[in-house]
């Protein structure tokens, strides 16, 4: 198949399809929602930590010199950072479990107001416009996995769809929040979302020129992952700390290293 064919499809299914689940998932009652969502953070989590430290990471240093490999891991460090200051200067927090001025538990009981205070309508745009530019970076680093590898490209793609859910489910709840109808909060955020095939066919005719690059962008993958990761999903997890949940919690994480190994190790007995 061709490979700008596969891109499409697979940064649709990062994008888009992520928004249609957060959709369906928020017709779920808030009892069902918050029963829900733990899980799939905790998985989501798995998926993306395999991604990063079994595919990308290792494939970004197979492709270098070792004279490069500092450069690499720089990157790699450089990226953490740089999601850091980028999360904190668009307000950037994804609401995955449920911990913000939108979803909160005590708003949801009609205490949260001095939490939401703040939220309007420039705090929906900027929602909006966060999310865009993270789903543009999250087409371009699926296209620069596609162009090492075809197989690499696959399991990054559906990575970026396991943590998109969570996240599109926060920024739904945030517009609707803001005052923002169900049909606008569903057309901008599935609007928000096409930026990840606009940046994965933009990077297409790009990378291809800037092959030596691509190892970069395999390293600036791997550290936005991960900052994810840690960062933004295990916190939430923390709130719990009783040894049925957290034995859950550990469970399902290894449940999406687990998928993303088997995925990874089927991708590459596939004829594509």
């Amino acid at each position: 198949m061709n490979l700008l064919v596969l891109i499409i499809i697979f940064t649709a299914i990062g994008g888009v399809l992520s928004v249609m689940a957060a959709a369906v998932f928020l017709l779920l009652s808030d009892e069902q929602r918050n029963k829900v969502l733990p899980h799939g953070i905790s998985f989501a989590i798995g998926a993306l930590l395999a991604v990063a430290f079994w595919g990308l990471i290792p494939q970004a240093f197979e492709e270098v010199k070792p004279e490069q490999f500092q450069s690499l891991s720089g990157t790699i460090l450089a990226g953490v950072l740089g999601f850091f200051v980028l999360e904190k200067l668009l307000i950037w927090r994804h609401c995955h479990y449920g911990e913000c001025e939108a979803y909160s538990e005590e708003a949801n009981h009609g205490h949260g107001h001095s939490h939401s205070h703040g939220i309007a309508k420039s705090s929906g745009s900027l929602i909006i416009l966060g999310d865009s530019i993270h789903n543009f970076v999250d087409g371009v680093l699926i296209t620069a996995a596609f162009l090492t590898d075809v197989h690499l490209g696959i399991v990054t793609s559906l990575a970026v769809a396991a943590h998109e859910i969570p996240q599109e489910v926060g920024d739904f709840a945030i517009l609707l929040h803001s005052g923002y109808s169900q049909k606008k909060a569903l057309f901008y955020n599935i609007l928000s979302s096409l930026a990840t095939v606009l940046g994965g066919v933009l990077a297409y005719f790009s990378l291809a020129d800037l092959y030596d690059s691509l190892p970069y962008f395999l390293a600036l993958a791997a550290s936005s992952f991960i900052y994810i990761a840690v960062a933004d999903l295990i916190p939430s997890l923390h709130k719990k700390t009783d040894m049925k949940t957290s034995l859950e919690q550990i469970a399902l994480i290894a449940a999406g290293v687990l998928l993303i190994c088997v995925l990874h190790g089927i991708a590459h007995d596939i004829e594509l």
